[in-house]
């Protein structure tokens, strides 16, 4: 049952027009990944490492690892970065590499920038997780292994207590996943995928901040999904929150500040949806690495990450 039930999501992903893109919980940690202008905008060299676990006990349910790395230049104006991954779903793998340029300019208090991310993504079909009784001969390999480039562009605002960005991905909208059927050429194909999110610091007192965010995502013919995360941060070491997805389904997370230089994080998602009983929701493991190259620089207070 749990592999029919696999080869039934599978499906959807591979035909459907729904959101392409790996989903994320703890993305106020990880919004290179959402937002190229983002690169930079912590004025030393970060480095994240993020690895999700959704759906757990579905076989051949999503598996994401992401490594994001970024930077501003010395003089503060531009914003470099890498960031990979990889995402599977039962036989199917996706992975890609993008590099990111994000132009940087003072406004008042804060930062306003503007990003874009090039690269190349490749999709390929793990046939050896498919146990067919009857196998078609009109699936092979050859069929359903593709690289393609892509580009995403963002705009991202950043001060002491305020975040904003808004974003697109998937700008080219490529053919993805090409196959060949009863002689039929068919394809799925990338859709632009947009993104808003916002989040403010407010100090209670001289060691707890409340941080409400909120990220929005939109992809044609999908329904809009909107992630609202509330949390505190105390003495700047240790974070706490939880957070409400309207596919039906809440997030309780953390983080924990090891040292100058290590965070480490982790996030539960428990569904209140129809996937409840079939799975033990999913988690996802974060390691931060803050590396601090121009160590004459002032740096603004770390209320945002």
């Amino acid at each position: 049952m749990k592999k029919i039930t696999g080869l039934v999501f599978l499906l959807i992903s591979f035909s459907a027009f729904a959101q392409q893109d790996p989903l994320f919980s703890q993305y106020m940690f990880n919004k290179l990944a959402l937002n190229p202008a983002y690169a930079g905008s912590r004025e030393m060299l970060t480095i994240d490492m993020l690895d999700r676990y959704q759906w757990v006990g579905i076989d051949g349910a999503p598996r994401t690892f992401t490594v994001a790395a970024h930077m501003a230049t010395r003089n503060n104006k531009v914003g470099l970065g890498l960031y990979a991954y990889r995402d599977a779903l039962g036989p199917t793998i996706n992975q890609g590499l993008m590099a990111t340029y994000a132009y940087r300019l003072l406004l008042g208090k804060g930062t306003l920038s503007f990003g874009l991310q090039g690269g190349f993504k490749y999709f390929d079909f793990d046939w050896r997780q498919m146990n067919v009784e009857d196998p078609d001969y009109t699936f092979n390999p050859q069929d359903v292994q593709r690289m393609i480039p892509d580009a995403n562009f963002g705009v991202y605002y950043q001060n002491n207590r305020f975040f904003a960005g808004l974003s697109s991905k998937q700008l080219f909208q490529n053919e993805y996943g090409l196959a060949v059927v009863n002689e039929k050429t068919t394809y799925t194909k990338l859709l632009r995928h947009f993104y808003g999110m916002a989040g403010v610091a407010v100090p209670i007192d001289d060691k707890i901040v409340f941080r409400p965010s909120v990220l929005a995502k939109f992809v044609k013919n999908a329904p809009m999904q909107v992630d609202v995360n509330a949390s505190l941060l105390f003495s700047n070491i240790f974070w706490i929150g939880a957070s409400y997805r309207t596919e039906k389904a809440i997030v309780f997370m953390t983080e924990f500040r090891i040292s100058e230089k290590f965070r480490v994080g982790y996030s539960y998602d428990i569904y209140l949806n129809e996937l409840q009983p079939h799975n033990k929701g999913s988690h996802e493991i974060r390691l931060g690495i803050d590396l601090d190259l121009y160590k004459e620089r002032m740096l603004t207070p770390r209320f945002f990450f």
